[in-house]
């Protein structure tokens, strides 16, 4: 066996492939040619990858951003028989070390890893040794710092890709402009003449895109209201703000909608449970922060509701992509009200902290570690904030320290660490303003969204370079 459709008929259980997907499996297979697949959330971008790995006689490496991601993607390869296995901080060290060796006597085909991995000593001096046939880079606009979620262990991927012998390569993503994407490129470390760009645009005609202005709370109740009268099945109602999110879900208990709730501040084994209630059916209607959905690959969600406006297209183009993947019609509303706008400003600033913070943050922990770990957040909150509860510049920066490996181990389990100096980026205050003045760009887009004359759908394609898409004629603004 060792066509593609072969796999594909074997493996996943289907007849045929999807739009470019056989374009983009021949392109690695039969050319041996790099690819970048920017594909809509549910459009099928990890069969590009995972049919070929069934063909390539070395393993697979997929650097994926998340690990309840690749935890989810290799749980559904075993069930197909296909031998894939993860490494990455949720895993013992014996563990590690047995999968890593599985992978390189050629046990395991795919293997999922987070771009941290390879800061490890340990394992890099390991994988350099595997037979290696393809990289596949998933999320690939976390590249790019003008991404809308930059990791910088991604930005590396170029130093990682020759580590490994500069395998053939192929990055995948739903949600790059085309700044974003000539980024990928540079980053990967290819020119671009030696990568194709695959895209579908903004092909899912099932999902009815409409913006409805609200001017308060009554006037987004009703607007809910109205979808859950309307549409029976699954849905999810997306909010900024957890405080928000727990108001209405009360407000919609007390009319006698069941549903459950779903954000960062509830324990892990709560959130679980409640993802698992929602993909099987027992919960259908879910109130959610964007804490929700990565890796939810339920088919008939039949709406995604924004109940505040969300910081960026990519994010929002990401969340309604949840919505009609069995291909029926399905509702993805906006309810645009000019308070959130202030909202997400807010929290603009809040994850854009400035040199100076950056630099007092680092000396703080540098000195008074031990009473960090021991009071955690109030401490840095104390010392740094003035206590202020409603400023997250301090989870921000921890996060950034975290990322830029500046930092190992979490507070939340007292076993934090300075492993690193500051890097450049966050000592250069043009950067930062920079990257503000970026991230303030990305809202004005949702608001010059809501505001369209034009066909909702095209407005998204020409955003994310896809120019002279047909008007989808299943807009507020097309009918």
């Amino acid at each position: 066996m060792n066509q593609p459709l072969d796999i594909l008929k074997t493996y996943f259980g289907h007849k045929s492939f999807r739009g470019r997907q056989e374009s983009i499996i021949n392109r690695l297979v039969n050319e041996n040619k790099h690819a970048l697949v920017l594909m809509p959330t549910g459009g099928g971008k990890s069969v590009c990858y995972q049919v070929p790995a069934m063909l390539f006689e070395g393993g697979t490496v997929v650097i994926s951003p998340l690990i309840a991601l690749m935890q989810d993607q290799v749980d559904a390869l075993k069930k197909k028989n296909i031998s894939a296995a993860y490494i990455n901080s949720t895993v013992s060290a014996e563990q590690k070390i047995k999968r890593l060796d599985a992978f390189l006597q050629g046990k395991i085909k795919l293997l999922y890893v987070t771009p941290e991995r390879f800061r490890k000593k340990e394992f890099v001096e390991k994988i350099k040794q595997a037979k290696i046939s393809l990289l596949a880079v998933d999320e690939a606009h976390c590249i790019s710092e003008w991404g809308h979620d930059f990791r910088p262990d991604y930005s590396r991927i170029a130093e990682f890709r020759e580590l490994i012998g500069n395998p053939l390569t192929i990055a995948l993503t739903a949600t790059a402009t085309p700044d974003v994407q000539k980024d990928i490129i540079i980053k990967l470390g290819l020119k671009p003449d030696e990568i194709k760009t695959y895209h579908q645009g903004i092909q899912r005609p099932n999902l009815r895109l409409e913006a409805v202005d609200v001017y308060d709370e009554k006037e987004t109740l009703d607007a809910v209201l109205k979808v859950l009268d309307k549409y029976n099945g699954a849905g999810i109602i997306y909010f900024s703000l957890i405080k928000k999110l727990e108001y209405y879900s009360q407000l919609l208990k007390d009319k006698g909608y069941s549903h459950s709730i779903y954000h960062g501040k509830l324990d892990s084994k709560q959130r679980k449970q409640t993802q698992r209630n929602f993909l099987s059916g027992k919960e259908p209607l879910i109130l959610a922060t964007n804490a929700f959905g990565m890796g939810i690959d339920k088919p008939d969600i039949r709406f995604v509701i924004h109940a505040e406006v969300p910081s960026s297209i990519e994010s929002y183009y990401q969340e309604i992509g949840r919505a009609g993947r069995d291909g029926r019609d399905s509702l993805c509303l906006m309810l645009y009200n000019k308070d959130d706008l202030y909202t997400q400003m807010e929290f603009i600033k809040w994850a854009n902290p400035s040199a100076d913070y950056y630099s007092r943050m680092y000396d703080l922990l540098s000195a008074n570690m031990d009473a960090v770990i021991s009071d955690g957040y109030d401490y840095l909150r104390e010392q740094m904030s003035f206590k202020d509860r409603n400023d997250f510049r301090v989870e921000t920066v921890l996060a950034m320290f975290d990322r830029y490996g500046v930092t190992e181990g979490s507070l939340e389990n007292k076993e934090l660490k300075l492993i690193n100096e500051l890097p450049q980026q966050l000592h250069d205050e043009d950067y930062l303003k920079e990257k503000l003045t970026n991230d303030n760009r990305k809202l004005l887009s949702v608001v010059n969204y809501f505001k369209t004359t034009g066909c909702r759908r095209v407005f998204i394609s020409d955003y994310f370079g896809f120019p002279n898409e047909p008007e989808c004629g299943n807009c507020d603004v097309c009918n």
